[in-house]
């Protein structure tokens, strides 16, 4: 057993310390573990105990308690104003589902508690005064930067298939390369996806996609994504056939994740803003390819995906809108930018900027700083519009429904009306001045 000069928070070790001196054995588990071997700050110390559910509770009887998942030997106790997860070790029974027990057994030997663990990483244990219990060779794993399932791959995800997906997530997060076994299993038995519910499958994804290294993950291991999003199959090795691009369609898509921010909308928009270029590609008589009207049909296969994935609406609808126009390339003029911020708003503007920089920033080199100074332009006038406070919505407009009911407008007409004028200020048509659009309503009505 190594030792490790690893600091366990207050709560953690009052934890481990209550249950060793009731008698049981007790140890830090999991992520915490992994990530603190990594060098990286843990959100969350979980603790694994030869104690018994109902051993558990008398050891904290007077500390205030939540059975969590008693059927599965899980208890929360809140210690020092922390959540601390507390769960007995356990065997596992069969799993009919390919996601979860049929049964558990609780156990008081750790290390068959550790067998039953997705991956080596893991599989080690944390004691007090920094005891390391690692029977697997996790922290060895960690130290080369490898992802290795504990034992037989092929028992591991046949027994909970979100594994394969939290193979690359792991990997997305940490740069770490897949286990050579592992990663042929996880190929091979990546149907066994279509057994997990469609909101872990999207968790799982919007998890991975905001990771350092999620684009490298996308490339790499394309079969398990087209699993989830068989959509994504006909962009793989599609030659775009064009000066604009040195990739193909997933790989210019993959480069356009890692170049915007880690921002789950936004990663999740570059994911799909081209995956409908297949279908729309012409190529014209001097062998060039094109793609009119692709962003409608990204769109649409956004739209479907996310709902299949059960995504929240917000989500699906920002997406979706911010597709739609990703390849609208709006002139740097006042006029232009007024009417698009008036279509949407500010920070709907600063996410197009933001995708459609991804976008120039994943394509060739050829025009690419003139098409990035364009934004830069775009990103000038709406900032001189804000500056202005610019009328783009009737509510900044300087008349209002009470005007048009005294100039003889009703019901309708009226919001009809403000919509009208709403449009003349923004195409600069009109100033928006009190009088000059009572004047223009006036004659209207007349």
């Amino acid at each position: 057993m190594e030792r490790q000069q690893i600091k366990i928070p207050s709560a953690a070790a009052k934890v481990l310390s209550m249950l060793e001196n009731a008698g049981y054995e007790a140890w830090c588990v999991g992520g915490c573990v992994r990530d603190a071997l990594r060098g990286t700050e843990p959100h969350d110390w979980d603790i694994c105990t030869s104690a018994m559910p109902e051993e558990t509770l008398k050891v904290f009887a007077h500390f205030r308690t939540i059975p969590t998942g008693l059927k599965h030997g899980t208890v929360t106790v809140i210690v020092y104003g922390e959540l601390i997860e507390i769960t007995t070790y356990r065997c596992d029974g069969d799993y009919s589902d390919h996601r979860r027990p049929d049964s558990v057994t609780f156990v008081r030997d750790i290390k068959s508690d550790l067998e039953r663990r997705d991956f080596t990483m893991n599989a080690i244990c944390l004691g007090l005064n920094g005891k390391i219990y690692d029977p697997f060779g996790g922290a060895d794993d960690i130290k080369k930067g490898i992802i290795r399932c504990v034992g037989e791959p092929e028992k591991r995800f046949d027994e909970d298939a979100l594994r394969i997906l939290r193979a690359i997530r792991f990997k997305a997060k940490t740069g770490f390369e897949i286990e050579e076994k592992t990663a042929r299993a996880a190929v091979e038995m990546r149907a066994l996806l279509d057994n997990v519910s469609a909101e872990r499958i999207l968790s799982e994804l919007r998890s991975m996609l905001v990771q350092p290294f999620a684009g490298k993950v996308l490339r790499e291991h394309r079969e398990i994504i087209a699993q989830i999003i068989p959509e994504a199959e006909p962009c793989f090795g599609f030659d775009q056939h064009n000066i604009h691009h040195c990739y193909d369609v997933w790989e210019h898509i993959t480069y356009s994740v890692d170049a915007i921010e880690p921002d789950e909308t936004l990663r999740i928009v570059m994911l799909f803003h081209d995956m409908g270029k297949p279908q729309k590609f012409t190529l014209d008589e001097n062998g060039v390819g094109h793609f009119k009207l692709h962003q409608l049909a990204s769109a649409d296969i956004a739209e479907a995906v996310l709902t299949r994935l059960r995504s929240d609406t917000a989500t699906r609808k920002r997406a979706a809108a911010l597709i739609k126009e990703h390849d609208d390339r709006i002139p740097p003029t006042k006029k232009s930018v007024r009417r698009f911020i008036s279509k949407y708003d500010y920070d709907f503007f600063s996410d197009y900027i933001k995708v459609r920089r991804a976008d120039t920033l994943a394509q060739s080199d050829f025009e690419r700083e003139k098409k990035l100074g364009e934004l830069d332009d775009l990103v000038r006038v709406a900032e001189e519009l804000r500056a202005e406070d610019s009328c783009l919505k009737i509510s900044q407009l300087k008349i209002n429904g009470k005007d048009l009911m005294a100039l003889g407008y009703t019901g309708k007409e009226i919001g009809e009306e403000l919509e009208r004028l709403l449009a003349a200020v923004i195409e600069e048509e009109l100033e928006n001045e009190h009088d000059a659009l009572m004047e223009s309503s006036e004659k209207r009505r007349r």
